[in-house]
């Protein structure tokens, strides 16, 4: 059935886009999210085997502020590490990079203070033992890359790299990042930008060019709320003094996400940005046997290997709640009934991989049934994975689909 157009008008403002009839529940799920859930500016996009079935956009740019535009793009967060995983992974499936060797092998001055025996594999399963850094961030330290490697390499591990996992929010960036620039040639931003962004054509730089700023829609913060603070991650940041949740939430040179220097920055981990069509289409190829349109990424035995659970732990060093991930990605996750945890999960069937950016962006790969999917927005949510607003784009998309229920914790 063919797409029909979108023009739609909401309390927030005016919505735009295509979408095919058979998934209007995430047309009807988008408009309520600005009708009754506080969206201020978003875009929805998801491809069933590489066609596009809903593109959408609307809202403002900023509160009283433009009108959200089909090429508005906004920063991504952590949703950013789903792009920096596959350039790994594409280097592994290239004979450059293997991730069962030392990380020694690439990358010989990160082999001190008790990082000798890393694997490179634990770069990208957060199981290494950098989630973050005790050594105080200079001011700006994360938009200096060349800086944040001296600082890792010198850098004692949490625990011993291996033995448990912890989210490494930030220090992904350098750690995955570094894999890729020693074992190809290239920085990660070139690298995806030559490798993927270009040849699929997505809107998506891991460094924003200076001449586009105009079209970034700047992050309303969440509100700090009581619930925010009695929360399991705020508690140990704010009454754990050494542990790594406290330094990933204190220890972070004064980054400012709305800033151009962070936008021009080479952060991975952290400052991708692009639109929801751009992380639908970064996950299209992924989504359908690792090629797309004469455009093949990884092998089928590679990106099998990209979505295998890798680590899962009753509570993640970092982020202090039951967390799964493959090699650089996001597994489903369900926290829905743990205390203090409020938007603490991510509702996706267990053949999918992905990545969740703070305040609520999503991108994801479901090779069972072909589908790619990308939300972004600009008012970030609570919670350390999906609030409501996107999670029931993802649920409208699984029913749209003839999934039947996420009880167990997974969509099937």
């Amino acid at each position: 059935m063919a797409n029909r157009t979108i023009s739609k008008n909401t309390r927030a403002g005016l919505i735009e886009g295509e979408c095919d009839p058979a998934f209007n529940g995430v047309l009807d799920a988008f408009i309520e999210n600005f009708e009754t859930r506080d969206e201020v500016g978003a875009s929805v996009c998801l491809a069933v085997k590489g066609r596009t079935v809903v593109d959408l956009w609307g809202g403002r740019v900023a509160v009283d502020g433009a009108p959200w535009a089909r090429d508005t793009v906004s920063i991504v967060f952590s949703a950013t590490k789903g792009a920096s995983a596959l350039c790994a992974h594409m280097a592994a499936d290239r004979g450059l990079l293997d991730l069962d060797a030392p990380v020694t092998r690439y990358w010989p001055e990160f082999g001190q203070a008790g990082k000798e025996g890393a694997l490179v594999s634990m770069m990208l399963d957060h199981s290494v033992g950098l989630p973050h850094v005790r050594t105080k961030v200079k001011q700006g330290g994360f938009y200096d890359y060349d800086y944040m490697i001296a600082m890792l390499e010198k850098e004692e591990p949490f625990w011993k790299p291996g033995i448990r996992n912890g989210y490494h929010g930030i220090t992904s960036a350098w750690t995955v990042g570094e894999m890729v620039h020693r074992s190809t040639g290239t920085r990660l931003g070139r690298f995806f930008q030559e490798q993927v962004a270009r040849p699929l054509g997505l809107d998506f730089w891991i460094g924003f060019p200076a001449e586009m700023e105009h079209r970034v829609a700047p992050m309303i913060y969440a509100p700090i709320t009581d619930e925010v603070r009695n929360s399991r991650i705020s508690q140990a940041a704010i009454n754990e003094k050494d542990s790594p949740t406290h330094y990933f939430m204190f220890n972070v040179g004064g980054f400012d996400a709305n800033s151009r220097e962070a936008h021009a920055a080479e952060i991975g981990s952290a400052n991708g940005i692009s639109n929801a069509r751009g992380l639908a289409g970064l996950y299209a190829p992924l989504a359908n046997g690792g090629e797309l349109n004469g455009v093949r990424l990884v092998s089928q035995d590679t990106l099998r290997r990209m979505a295998l659970c890798s680590v899962a732990t009753h509570e993640d060093a970092t982020l202090r709640i039951p967390t799964r991930f493959s090699l650089g990605f996001m597994k489903a996750m369900d926290n829905r009934r743990l205390e203090n945890s409020a938007h603490c999960s991510l509702l996706i069937s267990e053949s999918a991989f992905g990545h969740v950016g703070a305040g609520g962006s999503l991108g994801f790969a479901d090779p069972e049934c072909g589908m790619s999917f990308g939300y972004t927005m600009n008012r970030m949510g609570f919670g350390i994975l999906m609030n409501d607003r996107g999670q029931t784009l993802v649920d409208a998309a699984y029913r749209a689909l003839g999934y039947r229920s996420n009880i167990s914790g997974v969509w099937a």
